[in-house]
């Protein structure tokens, strides 16, 4: 301590402003950093939530690529399935070892496709659906409700719910 210091043991005007200065500068610095402190907080939080949505979106992603991993193959047995119903068509209907044979092809085909998301739209006598039908021609209704399908040229097929192929019929008139 100076003798400048502190006269008869009280400190004088200039110590106590250099103390009050040091105090708003340590204030001062005290303030930036609790603000700099709410912004890395504020960061981390934008970063947790990020980082959250982001593991959402690919459990999601895993989740559409899981159902829909087998389209492809899906897609290339409906020209099979087409050919089962020609067969069975084909093969009339009366017993025989044939059409037996092909019934039993054929449900074992469609269960597999099935246990694997597949669905069948076969909408013989259902009002027509644009979503799921496609309509190649209209036709007299003959006792079938008008808009109903009252043929079905070729089944449609739905994997999960998402169209694969629509169904093409024809549909009866509206009057």
């Amino acid at each position: 301590m100076t003798a400048n210091e502190y006269t008869d043991g009280q400190p004088t005007a200039d110590t106590t402003s250099a103390e009050q200065t040091t105090e708003a500068l340590l204030q001062a610095e005290l303030e930036t950093l609790r603000n700099e402190l709410d912004q890395v907080r504020a960061s981390v939080l934008l970063d947790r939530a990020d980082l959250e949505n982001q593991r959402k979106r690919v459990a999601r992603d895993v989740e559409q690529a899981r159902r829909f991993a087998n389209e492809k193959l899906l897609g290339q047995l409906m020209p099979v399935f087409d050919s089962l119903d020609a067969g069975l068509l084909a093969a009339g209907t009366e017993p025989s070892p044939l059409r037996e044979g092909l019934e039993l092809t054929q449900k074992q085909l469609l269960k597999v496709a099935d246990d694997n998301g597949l669905t069948v739209l076969d909408p013989m006598g259902q009002p027509f659906n644009p979503e799921h039908h496609q309509a190649i021609s209209q036709a007299e209704p003959n006792g079938a409700a008008p808009g109903s399908v009252i043929q079905v040229f070729q089944k449609g097929y739905l994997l999960n719910d998402r169209l694969l192929r629509p169904a093409l019929v024809v549909v009866a008139r509206h009057d």
